[in-house]
């Protein structure tokens, strides 16, 4: 065990003598108090890795100290209660203001060791997380090592190196306001703010949306100096693309007042992989559409780089615990080639919630095979309760949609067979070579299933 510093706090002298020596012998620093002022100066002096904290004491009660250091957010370390008359409400009390665990008097020597062994270990993991969540970037580099993510990433630099309008296709979920984030992020308009339009604008209509009220509250107003970005441009009807055309060629916010100020940002705009045709039937103005479209840059599908999936799990996986505080849990291989096989209609968005749904409600520290099939099940499920119900299997080209029935043929009959391959061999008639081999290639871990 590596050294820790601990404060022990309680009015008896025989019980902080008695911890010092045990927790002393066994390498830490220990510092001791006898009430909450003594205490509050000990913090001051030295911060502890861990408190010790006992809970009946003359004047300040133990309860009452752990209140205060809650309400003053100065519960930088593990608190650990110690009593000699514990009740079920005295822990509950303790735990909800923050208290990590609770130890009954007479203290048992291996009770001890154990419960502050975890307490520092919980706070050094606490401490890894902050320090994570502090180096999370705020706009993150697409993630993978296949040809297509670094095409991605060579291209986003030429990009943003220029200051012309850019116009990023690809399908719903693959990131293209991301992408416009990492444009801002590494151009010369990185000190000025990133606008991003609402998605839905019907309420507002597009030129109060863009010009506002006044000088001061549009959209265009507001990203003076850096980057407005639209992520769809299909929505714009006819009037909001004829009101950004006539926007763009005066080169000022607002196109009907000769006092209004002369446009300075970078327009970046998305769109679908329809707007070619749109272009084509006259639904969209073409002249907004080569203004607009100076330097495409397309965003490949998750489909088209399922290579880089597992590089994405395990960045996710550290991701949410460290911005969000989830809980940690690893993917081991089986489940990373589980969800490489996946199709992703959702793209990055529907991998990055999938990901997340998983730390919330999971609870071994591993995450099996099963538990993903049950969360893409669901997945399915509700994406096809609005559309007409057509097995998923049916819009797959025929190799994935076969190698997807046998995933799922083989860890039904497997459940069946309570885990035992050589159960699985006799009720599916494979030789059981043969069916390892194919289990490994769809996979599928007995183990875990």
């Amino acid at each position: 065990m590596a050294s820790s510093r601990v404060l022990i706090v309680d009015d008896e002298p025989d019980i902080r003598e008695l911890i010092a020596d045990i927790l002393g012998d066994e390498g830490h620093v220990v510092s001791a108090a006898a009430d909450a002022t003594e205490a509050r100066e000990q913090r001051r002096l030295q911060p502890p890795d861990l408190i010790l904290l006992d809970v009946w004491m003359p004047g300040t009660d133990g309860i009452s100290l752990l209140r205060e250091w809650r309400d003053a957010g100065a519960l930088e370390c593990p608190v650990v209660m110690i009593s000699g008359h514990g009740s079920v409400e005295t822990a509950v009390e303790a735990t909800r203001l923050g208290a990590y665990d609770f130890i009954e008097k007479p203290v048992s020597m291996a009770k001890l060791l154990v419960t502050v062994g975890n307490a520092l270990e919980a706070g050094r993991l606490k401490r890894e997380n902050a320090g994570l969540k502090q180096r999370v970037p705020a706009v993150m580099e697409p993630i993978g090592r296949s040809l297509a993510a670094q095409n991605l990433r060579r291209r986003l630099e030429k990009v943003a190196g220029h200051d012309a309008p850019v116009l990023i296709s690809g399908e719903p979920g693959v990131g293209k306001e991301q992408a416009a984030r990492w444009i801002h992020a590494h151009s010369a308009r990185l000190q000025g703010p990133f606008v991003a339009a609402p998605t839905r604008i019907e309420a507002q209509g597009w030129q109060k949306l863009l010009l506002g009220g006044d000088s001061e509250s549009g959209l265009l107003a507001k990203a003076q100096g850096g980057v407005l970005f639209i992520n769809d441009v299909t929505l714009l009807d006819a009037a909001a693309q004829s009101l950004l055309l006539r926007i763009l060629e005066s080169g000022h916010v607002d196109p009907e007042s000769s006092t209004s100020s002369e446009l300075d940002l970078r327009i970046i705009t998305g769109a679908g992989a329809g707007l070619p045709e749109l272009v084509r039937s006259g639904r969209f103005d073409e002249s907004l559409y080569y203004r607009l479209n100076v330097l495409p840059l397309e965003i490949p599908s998750l489909r088209d780089r399922q290579e880089d999936v597992p590089d994405l799990v395990r960045f996710y996986a550290e991701y949410f615990p460290s911005r969000d505080g989830l809980p940690y849990r690893h993917f081991p291989v089986a489940a990373q080639n589980r969800l490489r096989q996946h199709r992703w209609p959702g793209n990055l968005r529907e991998l990055r919630n999938l990901v997340q749904r998983l730390l919330i409600l999971g609870g071994d520290e591993e995450v099996s095979v099963a538990e993903i099939d049950e969360a893409l099940t669901q997945t399915d499920s509700a994406v096809a309760g609005s559309a007409p119900q057509i097995p998923a299997l049916f819009r797959m080209p025929l190799r994935e949609a076969r190698e997807e029935f046998e995933r799922q043929y083989l860890t039904y009959q497997l459940k069946e067979a309570e885990g035992s391959v050589g159960k699985l061999a006799e009720a599916v008639q494979m030789e059981r070579t043969h069916l390892y081999r194919k289990l490994r290639q769809l996979g599928i871990d007995p183990k875990q299933v």
